[in-house]
């Protein structure tokens, strides 16, 4: 039964359910760091400043993280394509993100700047990591099972996510269960512990659940094109010489891949914005910490059935369609965030986006696997990062400008609507079977 059910998502070896529990190490970092516990600490931590720059400074900090990462991303996804070090740049950014969090232990009230620099260092060790993990996931995967092990994956992240979070908010709650510092008159350092706690256990959870993947998935084999690509050091000119041919190669040999990234930059800028901005929102909002923590607790539990759901129905009718409607349950959610005014509102809507944002996501990352040549992976993800990565650059920079300009956050939230649609168009245009077939074509040729 255990091993029918493992199989149906296609978690039915080691290596597989290896490289799927990377998904729970970093959703550590998703769920507590980016979306639910330190938002709320950082506006005790930054109190001292307006309630508009504390949100601008907090934008502009994940601006620039993604920034950084995003003109890394092509330069290291093409280095990985030529050399066997797919595992080990994705350690070296996962520790470096793992230790920007358990190194937040030390941040107390007034040390915004601190605070502000530990968590962009984290977003450049998250976004970096996850480029290599992507790129591992059509040689870890056949190709009808990207889907069901992206899917799969996403699901795990969540249920993960869930505990880390649980226990982080059982230890801000109920600081006595964990022996901890609690009641009336504690001092600054005690009565912040408990957070800290919480953030430091963020980068053990990452490192040592990182293991797994280090130690069981293999190391994909290298593409040699050309000697000048076999010399025993790849210059910096040779990589870049490369990532030209590969840009203008996407373009010319996979259209359809190329369209989808388009439309996936389009839309993942709404979704990534949601996922780092909700928790200013609702304590903008005047929320509560516990109902903000225990709401998005909720939806990454709400959303490992959805997920699920999501790769059963990519299976059935493909995974545009279902990509489509979580699309449009998005639009929704942009509208009616906008009149967000009760804690009711916000759990509700919580419970919306839990529904759709593990599934759109996971199939995003498939339906590009399936359109590219497995063999140069790392470079097509490294792209596919850059686009994900600037849409994180440029719905937090337009949420703090509109923010800046009209004094409400109202604005904002309705302009997300704009992405989901656009992007949902173009994803439309897309015509999947000749990009998977492209893709095929290409690695039998290279075979």
């Amino acid at each position: 039964m255990a091993g029918s059910l493992l199989a149906r998502f296609a978690l039915d070896s080691r290596e597989k359910r290896a490289w799927a529990m990377y998904d729970w190490a970093n959703s550590a970092f998703w769920t507590v760091i980016i979306t639910a516990v330190f938002p709320v600490y950082y506006k005790k931590v930054a109190s001292e400043l307006s309630v508009d720059r504390q949100d601008f400074y907090f934008s502009l900090a994940s601006g620039l993280a993604l920034a950084v990462i995003a003109l890394g991303a092509p330069i290291l996804g093409a280095f990985a394509d030529y050399r066997p070090c797919k595992k080990r740049l994705l350690a070296i950014f996962a520790f470096l993100g793992a230790a920007s969090s358990a190194l937040m232990f030390f941040v107390f009230p007034g040390d915004w700047l601190l605070a502000l620099i530990l968590f962009a260092v984290a977003n450049i060790g998250a976004s970096g990591s996850v480029i290599f993990y992507d790129a591992l996931l059509p040689h870890v995967a056949r190709r009808n099972e990207v889907d069901r092990l992206s899917t799969g994956g996403f699901a795990l992240g969540y249920l993960g996510g869930g505990l880390a979070l649980a226990l982080s908010l059982a230890c801000i709650q109920k600081p006595a269960w964990f022996a901890l510092p609690h009641g009336e008159n504690l001092s600054e350092a005690a009565a912040t512990l408990p957070v800290r706690i919480s953030l430091l256990a963020v980068g053990v959870w990452w490192a040592v659940f990182t293991l797994p993947l280090l130690l069981r998935v293999r190391e994909p084999e290298c593409l040699v094109e050309d000697e000048e690509t076999k010399a025993d050091e790849l210059s910096i000119g040779v990589i870049v010489m490369q990532l030209v041919r590969t840009f203008k190669e996407m373009r010319r040999n996979y259209p359809q891949a190329f369209l989808f990234l388009i439309a996936f930059l389009i839309y993942n800028d709404g979704i990534l914005t949601i996922i780092r901005m909700a928790g200013i929102i609702a304590t903008n909002r005047g929320f509560s910490e516990g109902l903000i923590i225990g709401t998005i607790l909720g939806i990454q539990f709400i959303a490992i059935p959805f997920a699920m759901l999501f790769g059963q129905l990519a299976t059935r009718f493909g995974a545009k369609p279902v990509i489509l409607t979580g699309l449009a349950v998005y639009c929704g959610i942009t509208l009616l965030a906008c009149f967000m005014s009760e804690p009711t509102h916000f759990v509700a809507l919580g419970v919306m986006v839990g529904m759709v944002q593990g599934g759109t996501q996971a199939l995003s990352r498939s339906l590009f696997a399936s359109m590219i040549p497995a063999f140069k992976s790392s470079e097509f993800f490294a792209f596919f990062s850059v686009g994900e990565k600037f849409a994180g650059i440029i719905g937090p920079a337009t949420f703090a400008w509109v923010i800046v300009t009209t004094g409400s956050d109202q604005g904002a939230i309705l302009a997300l609507t704009g992405f989901f649609v656009a992007g949902g168009w173009l994803l439309s245009k897309v015509d999947i079977a000749a990009g998977k077939r492209a893709a095929r074509e290409a690695e039998e040729a290279h075979a």
